[in-house]
């Protein structure tokens, strides 16, 4: 790992559960210039354990009283979905800077209500979708954005397998529970149409505008059967290409993830990872005119550290922000209830126009 800068961003991070296990504890202590200053959460059994294992200064059991120390800067919101929104709105109140996990929220109106407060504040509110930093999606934007010439079509999907867990089960740490965990009302699984679409199908639209720029309408078919659901959207991007995504959960079959994009001066093909395996995504990059293909190696695949120093920077160095801002979080929430509503409805749906949230 990198050397730790001289200064460092001090972290409070809220939320002891699987995805702070999984990847912000770790991203915190590796990250060249943040410090995992802090940790909260509600149930003091998993509190002590994280505190344990992790050794941040201070291990808080609630949340305003973390956020009342002037010594936490920023503030990772790994929660449970349902709780993003409030959690964000309060930290930004408290003068900390947001880095949010995805989705942002799970309705239009409420992550409309968190933009206001962010331009308010003028604090830094960055959305973790981590893919961003995959140094294959990375090369693939480059080229799009500076020798591809204009865009023709774009395809992108995400398919999780019904493998998925013998693999990543060997790779991730053993996560911890706690009976005393706070949980949302009623049981966000209980609802896999809905679940799916906002867990998985934020991953496969964030990537889809990063590389494609701004979807305006989309069209959407659903397909339920044997307990697998698989959405095919057609989009119209704001740019006139066209583009069709694919979410599938589960395919009976490995990981299947990836994009292909045809443009005027060449095309790119990709293929991504399970994001626990820390391998950055086969890009492979047709230049029209020398008749070559380029790929990246060697990248650093910690997507989530490499977010994570991405959002310091911003705040420490005022550097651009690289990962999904605001505008990203909450165009990704439309994207995500009108794709369920041109579902639902059988009509295409354009994302200025929806509200609400997946049903």
């Amino acid at each position: 790992m990198p050397p730790k800068e001289q200064r460092l961003l001090k972290i409070g991070v809220l939320g002891c559960g699987p995805i702070a296990q999984a990847a912000h504890f770790e991203s915190c202590v590796k990250a060249r210039n943040t410090e995992l200053y802090a940790i909260c959460d509600v149930a003091a059994d998993l509190l002590e354990r994280m505190a344990a294992t992790h050794q941040p200064r201070r291990a808080y059991s609630d949340y305003s009283t973390m956020l009342a120390d002037p010594e936490v800067e920023a503030v990772i919101v790994a929660t449970s979905d349902a709780f993003h929104v409030p959690a964000a709105e309060l930290a930004l109140r408290a003068g900390k800077h947001v880095l949010c996990e995805k989705p942002l929220g799970l309705t239009v109106e409420e992550v409309e209500g968190l933009r206001a407060t962010v331009e308010k504040t003028g604090l830094v509110l960055q959305v973790g979708h981590m893919k961003r930093f995959d140094a294959g999606l990375q090369a693939a934007r480059d080229f799009i954005e500076n020798e591809m010439g204009q865009m023709l079509a774009l395809k992108a999907w995400y398919c999780d397998s019904t493998h998925r867990y013998a693999m990543t089960d060997a790779v991730q740490p053993a996560m911890v529970s706690s009976r005393l965990a706070r949980r949302p009302e009623g049981d966000p699984k209980a609802d896999l149409h809905r679940y799916y679409l906002l867990t998985h199908g934020s991953h496969l639209v964030d990537t889809a505008r990063y590389l494609g720029g701004e979807l305006v309408e989309v069209e959407a078919r659903l397909s339920q059967r044997f307990g697998a659901y698989c959405w095919f959207v057609d989009v119209s991007y704001a740019n006139g290409a066209l583009g069709h995504l694919d979410l599938t959960v589960a395919v009976r079959m490995d990981w299947h993830e990836g994009f292909q994009v045809y443009g005027e001066r060449g095309s790119v093909v990709g293929k991504t990872f399970n994001p626990w395996f820390y391998r950055s995504s086969e890009v492979d990059i047709f230049h029209e005119a020398t008749a070559s293909t380029t790929r990246v190696l060697g990248a650093d695949g910690h997507f989530y550290r490499r977010q994570l120093e991405s959002f310091a920077d911003t705040i420490l160095h005022s550097w651009p922000m690289l990962g999904a801002g605001i505008e990203d979080g909450v165009a990704s929430v439309r994207a995500m209830v009108a794709i369920a509503e041109s579902a639902r409805t059988g009509r295409p749906v354009k994302l200025a126009d929806v509200q609400g949230g997946v049903e």
